[in-house]
């Protein structure tokens, strides 16, 4: 079944004005940062069907463009590099979801996020849906990866400019057998996550660069 807004009108007939979902891109990756997003939608947002981790980077952008203009609310942030090497992968990501919804310009009485367990400082609680696989139920969790995604792929992109022997623009940083290779060869650059095991062994045993490629 695609995903639709069942969550969120069960919330809301539950007295949940606002419901927003959420997604993350990067988390499992060896470089870059931990993107957020969060998407408050329309009753009828007129948002295909869409796995955003499946459809071509092509639709994927459209898709993105679509949710921007016609999303109640939304909002995009990030967690380092740093921050993630600091707190950890899943502390990272909380991080940037608060830092998202403080951007958002809307207060959501509601949540429903990719098994996510969000916690918040004020009072009342708003609600929390975590179902796993949100993303393939929740519409409203379906665009939030569309922004994550897009966003944290054109950061990718651009990382590439000034490291281009990691292949940034075509892995993402993810954990690919071409990415090992490449670091092997060149070491960690500012991009990688220390904190990941495999960057870490290969960092200890190659210098690391002391310049950005190309420059040095």
């Amino acid at each position: 079944m695609p995903p639709d807004l069942a969550f969120e009108r069960s919330l809301r007939r539950r007295g949940c004005r606002l419901v927003a979902g959420v997604d993350e891109a990067g988390r499992g990756a060896w470089a870059g940062p931990v993107v957020a997003a969060v998407v408050v939608l329309p009753d009828l947002p007129g948002l295909p069907y869409v796995d955003s981790k499946t459809v071509s980077a092509a639709r994927r952008e459209r898709l993105a463009a679509h949710v921007r203009a016609t999303a109640t609310a939304w909002a995009v942030a990030e967690a380092s590099v740093a921050e993630v090497d600091e707190l950890g992968p899943l502390r990272a990501t909380h991080l940037a979801v608060h830092r998202a919804i403080a951007q958002l310009g809307v207060a959501p009485d509601a949540y429903v996020t990719d098994y996510l367990r969000l916690r918040f400082a004020t009072l009342p609680q708003p609600e929390v849906v975590a179902p796993a696989r949100a993303d393939g139920l929740s519409l409203s969790v379906a665009a939030a990866s569309l922004l994550a995604k897009t966003h944290r792929d054109a950061r990718m992109r651009a990382a590439a400019v000034d490291w281009p022997t990691y292949g940034f623009e075509r892995h993402k940083g993810y954990g690919v057998p071409a990415h090992r290779a490449a670091l092997r060869h060149a070491g960690p650059c500012p991009w990688h996550r220390r904190s990941v095991r495999p960057v870490a062994e290969i960092a200890a045993g190659v210098a690391r660069p002391d310049a950005k490629e190309g420059t040095a």
